[in-house]
C-alpha cells in the first residue's frame, strides 16, 4: 500500500498509548492548529476515558476510541487518519508500527530497545516493501547541546572524530519498583532481561554525528553488567524489608556497559545506570582530533573556538555558557526566537514537528527505518553479548550495503545530516 502524500490542511494523527508518556505528548499536539487527533487507542479504560477528554477539554472534537489498535487502524485508516504516533510500552512498538505501516499509515514510535532482532528486521522490511515512512521519537537528536555539537563537527571544528560516549544516567528505582502500582512496563523488563535496555537517547545524537547509516555504521559490540542490588535497596528502604522486591533477583544489572566498534574506526561506550542513586545526565562525550566535548562539564576544549585558540592549551575547559552566541545550531537560534515550548526543554516539540513535517510533504522523516532498526537492535545484542560472558557480538546492517552509497538527503527544518537553515517553526 502507497504511502499517503497529498498535502492537507490539517494532519490526522491516530494516537496510540495514554500511559506514562502518552499525556505530555497528546497535549503538546493538541496545541497545534495543524493537526488533529481523530483516534485514540489504549488497553486501560481510565486512561482511553483520560484521552478522550484531553481533547474535549481543548474544544477539539471527541475522538473515536479503540482498545485495540489493529481494530483502530482497519476502521480509520482509509479516511480518518493521515499519521500514527505510540508512545506505548517497549514490547508494542514493532506490533503497532509494523500494522501502521501495512495500513500505509507513516508511524512514530517512541523510544526503548526492541526485544529482538527478528523485530528490528521486520520494520525495515515492512517500510521496503509497503515504502511508508517509519521514525523513532528520539527526541534527544534534538536537544540544544546535541545540535550544537552536530554543527560543530559538520564545521570540522573537532577535527576527525575518533570516540563517543553517552549514557542513560538516571535514578528511576522508584519508577521501576512502583511499576505494579502505575502499570509500567520497565518493571517487568527489568525483572527479565539483563542489558543495554534504553539505548536510543544516548545513541541517536552519536549517531547522527559520526554518520551512521550514511558512509559509516556499527559493526560489532561487547556488553558487560554488574550486579543487581539497587533496585532491592529501594524497595527495602521505601516499600519495607517484607516486600517481595527488597530480595527479587532482578536480572538487569545495575550499570550496563557497551562498548562498539564503527566501520570507520570509531569507537562508541553506551552506559546504562537507572537503578542506583545518582543526578541525572546523558554523559555525552566527543573526541576528535583537536577538540573535546564532556556534557557533565558543560564544556569544550577546542582547537579554534575556544579562548585559548592562539596557543591551544588542552588543559583548559571553556564552558558552552560562555559560547552559545558561536555555536549555537540554526535550528535552536530560530526556537527560542519563536519561543520554546514542549516537555524536555522543547526536544519534544521539535520532534513531533520532525515526523509531522515529513509526513505533510510526503518524505522520509529524518530519523528513518535503518536508524530506528540500528538503534533498537543494541538490546537484544548487548543481552546475547552478555549472556555469552561479554563476547563480541556483530551487529547486522540493515542498510543491507545502502550505507556505503550516496543516499539523498531531505534537508529542511530538521535535518539531522546537515546544518540547513530553519523555516517556521
Amino acid at each position: 500500500m502507497a504511502t499517503k502524500t497529498k498535502k492537507k490542511p490539517q494532519l490526522k494523527v491516530g494516537f496510540i498509548g495514554g500511559g506514562h508518556r502518552g499525556p505530555g505528548l497528546q497535549d503538546l499536539l493538541l496545541e497545534m492548529d495543524d493537526v488533529s487527533i481523530t483516534a485514540v487507542c489504549e488497553l486501560y479504560e481510565d486512561r482511553l476515558k483520560d484521552m478522550v477528554t484531553r481533547c474535549t477539554d481543548k474544544k477539539r472534537p471527541a475522538p473515536s476510541s479503540y482498545t485495540d489498535f489493529r481494530l483502530m487502524l482497519e476502521e480509520n485508516a482509509e479516511d480518518n487518519l493521515d499519521c500514527i504516533i505510540a508512545p506505548t510500552a517497549w514490547e508494542s512498538h514493532v506490533p503497532i508500527a509494523v500494522a501502521a505501516m501495512e495500513h500505509g499509515l507513516p508511524v512514530a514510535i517512541e523510544v526503548g530497545g526492541a526485544c529482538s532482532l527478528d523485530d528490528c528486521w521486520q520494520l525495515v522490511r515492512v517500510s521496503e516493501a509497503t515504502g511508508v515512512p517509519c521514525m523513532l521519537l528520539e527526541n534527544c537528536c534534538y536537544g540544544r547541546s546535541e545540535m550544537a555539537m552536530l554543527k560543530l563537527i559538520k564545521e570540522g571544528l573537532f577535527g576527525e572524530v575518533v570516540h563517543c560516549e553517552g549514557g542513560y544516567h538516571h535514578d528511576l528505582r522508584g519508577e521501576i519498583c512502583c511499576g505494579e502500582e502505575n502499570r509500567h512496563y520497565r518493571l517487568r523488563n527489568f525483572k527479565a532481561r539483563n542489558g543495554e535496555l534504553y539505548p536510543t537517547h544516548e545513541l541517536g545524537p552519536i549517531a547522527k554525528w559520526l554518520k551512521l547509516n550514511r558512509g559509516n555504521r556499527m559493526v560489532s559490540l561487547t556488553a558487560t553488567a554488574s550486579k543487581a542490588r539497587g533496585l532491592n535497596a529501594w524497595a527495602k528502604a521505601n516499600k519495607g524489608a517484607d516486600h517481595p522486591l527488597a530480595s527479587y533477583p532482578f536480572n538487569e544489572g545495575d550499570v550496563v556497559t557497551t562498548v562498539i566498534k564503527c566501520a570507520n574506526g570509531e569507537t562508541i561506550v553506551l552506559t546504562h545506570d537507572c537503578s542506583l542513586y545518582r543526578p541525572y545526565s546523558r554523559g555525552n562525550v566527543i573526541q576528535g582530533t583537536q577538540g573535546i566535548y564532556m556534557e557533565d562539564k558543560n564544556a569544550l576544549s577546542i582547537h579554534g573556538i575556544t579562548k585559548e585558540q592562539e596557543g591551544w592549551d588542552p588543559e583548559t575547559w571553556e564552558t558552552l555558557d560562555n559560547l552559545w552566541e558561536k555555536i549555537e545550531h540554526p535550528l535552536w537560534k530560530k526556537f527560542q526566537v519563536a519561543g520554546v515550548k514542549g516537555g524536555h526543554g522543547g526536544m519534544d516539540f521539535l520532534v513531533l514537528r520532525a515526523f509531522l513535517e515529513s509526513v505533510r510533504d510526503g518524505k522520509q522523516p529524518p530519523i528513518d527505518v535503518y536508524d530506528t532498526a540500528a538503534w533498537m537492535a543494541i538490546t537484544p545484542l548487548s543481552e546475547a553479548s552478555i549472556a555469552k560472558g561479554s563476547a563480541p557480538v556483530d551487529i547486522p546492517d540493515f542498510t543491507n550495503g545502502l550505507w556505503m552509497q550516496e543516499r539523498p538527503v531531505e534537508k529542511g527544518t530538521y535535518c539531522l545530516e546537515e546544518i540547513c537553515e530553519p523555516g517556521d517553526l
